[in-house]
This record gives structure tokens, C-alpha cells and sequence, in this order.
């Protein structure tokens, strides 16, 4: 089990989304996990991310964009 989990949302964010990872992966520390949440993304972002092979990472695509998280009031 890691000492610490990292996640990273992201939608359409295939522009930003390799230099995101790329500084992630190259802490210092390295006793995490990378929990990344892709929000159904239609801009190559996930096959991006897919590209990177470090079993640090997890990745998960929702089937449709279900946005942010909003709260009741």
C-alpha cells in the first residue's frame, strides 16, 4: 500500500496532460500511487496517458462526461 495517493481529474486536458505526468513521475518521493480519473475526455487525453508505463498508475474513463460534482443546498 502507498503512503500516499495522488489523484488527478481530468477532461480534455491532452494538451497539459503529458507535462502533468511527467513532473509527477519524477518527485523524488515515490511512494504513491497515481489515481487518474478521466472524465470522458474527447481530445486524446486518454491515449495520452495510456502511453505512460509506470505501475504507480491507475487510471479510469467514465463512459459519458458526467462534469462536476455539484452540491444541494
Amino acid at each position: 500500500m502507498p503512503l500516499l495517493s495522488v489523484v488527478l481529474p481530468t477532461f480534455n486536458s491532452g494538451d497539459f496532460v503529458i507535462e502533468t505526468l511527467h513532473s509527477l513521475l519524477a518527485q523524488t518521493f515515490t511512494d504513491f500511487e497515481l489515481l487518474i480519473m478521466d472524465d470522458a475526455s474527447s481530445d486524446g487525453t486518454w491515449e495520452r496517458m495510456a502511453s505512460f508505463d509506470d505501475p504507480r498508475i491507475r487510471m479510469h474513463r467514465n463512459a459519458c462526461n458526467v462534469g462536476l460534482p455539484t452540491r444541494a443546498c
